[in-house]
């Protein structure tokens, strides 16, 4: 885990600042050029020393109780959008505040001549049939912004990546719809105490060159808890990859920190033994935790919309990865022309430098419906930062509609679940698939590797089978469990003469 600014970076750039003003020459140039994520470090550090002030009351109350029907008829105009007629490779337009918006950001731009601030103006949007336009404050703000790029044709800006909301952001990759979203930062997830909501306050945009294939944005995080400098380098196409680099300076001592935080929305799917009143098979914009252990392990956790409130957590140290993925690909389980949840991206985390030991943290939250993002998943690390030791982290998030190599072996197709024939057990189906799986023969010795945790103090397993699926192609594995305390924590993997076939199968059984 890195800790901490490069203070002899900071103070050599200084001293060349402080050169330049003496002399004059090429002063603009000189800090568009030097700004980087050391200027916005400096900045929370500074903020980090002052007491929090809620930004609440930046937008006026009217607009705050306006309804959705108005907010969504207040559309960015596009021929208004930043770089527009500058023939550059990306383009930004804003958000306007109100409703459920109801703080403002700061943008800047960031180009050769300096740092610029994006100003406001009730001439970039369109009102539709709206009359309070003249209401409205000449220096309002945005409520956030989002990038457009051609990813899916040469000569359509596609809306790429959206920053709105708290500490929110979401992208897509290319044929891909809007699905889950990704955060700066979770605080106190799920504790009696509440959850904390740190937002970033202020954007800088570096303009991209004409050949430029990824765009630079640098953030500032402000909350009361802690503050943030990060940087954001995104680069759209068949997977939409967004480098982030971040640094933290606590305010106070903070009981749990959630790192690179995902979070989604899961309403039922195959394993869900409620039921639900609705024409559409499933529903959902992920359908499993996936993770990469640091000793080459791949395990996979199916989702759920849980009775009462579900938090698990997997020890690790050094991860590979984890992320909230959406493995179902078939229009035919979903049935949703609007929403499309089939084309719904996968979001993978990689961390970039050594995390030390922590774990994966899932919070899955029950719900009755399919507004709500009730899945969570972030990183918290094995000890709580202290109030006054700054903290750094990498990690390149990934959104994607599916990648043979996460994981490289045989995956989880399906997993279903009904009552089982023997007296108060569970019946579990799951299917495997995967190229190199799927190529070994019908009669080679495969056999599951299935454990309970806590032994057979915590459940009996009933017959055991691992079959060929001659319809796919893959491996079905089929058991009942009888658990004799709740819940009781499953996992398999199929194997062939001591040798692991596919990723590992964990599931909690709750009352």
């Amino acid at each position: 885990m890195h800790r901490g600014a490069t203070q002899a970076r900071r103070t050599s750039r200084r001293t060349w600042r402080g050169a330049a003003l003496l002399v004059l020459i090429g002063v603009f140039a000189a800090t568009a050029n030097a700004f980087d994520l050391d200027d916005v470090a400096a900045k929370a550090q500074q903020l980090a020393q002052e007491p929090f002030k809620d930004p609440k009351g930046q937008v006026p109350e009217w607009l705050l109780h306006i309804n959705y029907d108005q907010l969504r008829d207040i559309r960015f105009r596009p021929d208004h959008a930043l770089w527009r007629d500058t023939h550059l490779p990306f383009q930004v337009q804003f958000f306007h505040p109100g409703l459920y918006h109801d703080r403002t950001v700061a943008v800047n731009e960031i180009d050769a001549a300096g740092i610029h601030p994006v100003a406001f103006s009730t001439a970039q949007f369109d009102y539709g049939k709206n009359t309070f336009v003249s209401k409205v404050p000449k220096d309002l703000g945005y409520a956030g912004f989002r990038i457009h790029a051609p990813i899916n044709g040469p000569d359509y800006y596609d809306e790429v990546i959206v920053f709105l909301g708290a500490s929110y952001f979401r992208a897509v990759a290319k044929d891909e719809v809007y699905g889950g979203s990704a955060r700066g930062l979770a605080i106190d997830t799920v504790e009696s105490w509440g959850e904390e909501f740190p937002y970033f306050k202020e954007f800088w945009l570096l303009r991209p060159a004409v050949d430029a294939t990824g765009l630079t944005i640098y953030a500032l995080l402000d909350g009361p808890s802690v503050t943030g400098a990060y940087r954001f380098t995104i680069t759209p196409g068949a997977q939409t990859v967004v480098d982030v680099d971040l640094r933290l300076f606590p305010r106070k001592l903070i009981h749990k920190l959630g790192i690179a935080p995902l979070t989604s929305m899961f309403f039922f799917g195959e394993n869900t033994t409620q039921h639900f009143d609705n024409f559409r098979p499933e529903i959902h914009d992920s359908d499993g935790l996936l993770m990469a252990a640091h000793d080459g392990e791949w395990i996979w956790r199916p989702l759920d919309n849980p009775r009462t409130l579900e938090v698990n957590g997997f020890e690790m140290r050094d991860p590979k990865g984890f992320g909230l993925v959406q493995r179902d690909r078939s229009f035919d389980h979903f049935q949703d022309l609007e929403t499309r949840q089939e084309r719904r991206p996968s979001m993978w985390i990689a961390p970039r430098g050594d995390w030390g030991a922590g774990h994966v943290e899932l919070v899955q939250i029950p719900t009755q419906t399919d507004i709500n993002d009730n899945i969570v998943a972030y990183w918290v690390p094995a000890t709580a930062p202290s109030s006054d030791t700054p903290l750094a982290y990498a990690y390149t998030l990934s959104w994607y509609g599916d990648d043979p190599a996460r994981p490289p072996a045989g995956r989880v197709l399906a997993t279903r679940r009904e009552s089982g024939k023997a007296a108060g057990a569970q019946r579990f189906v799951v299917d495997f698939d995967g190229t190199e799986l799927n190529a070994v023969p019908g009669d080679a010795a495969v056999r599951a590797v299935m454990t309970v945790v806590g032994g057979d103090a915590a459940g009996e397993l009933i017959d055991q089978h691992v079959i060929k699926n001659p319809v796919t192609g893959g491996w079905r594995l089929s058991f009942q469990v009888r658990p004799k305390r709740q819940p009781v924590e499953l996992r398999a993997f199929l194997e062939r003469a001591g040798s692991a076939l596919t990723e590992t199968w964990t599931y909690t059984l709750q009352p």
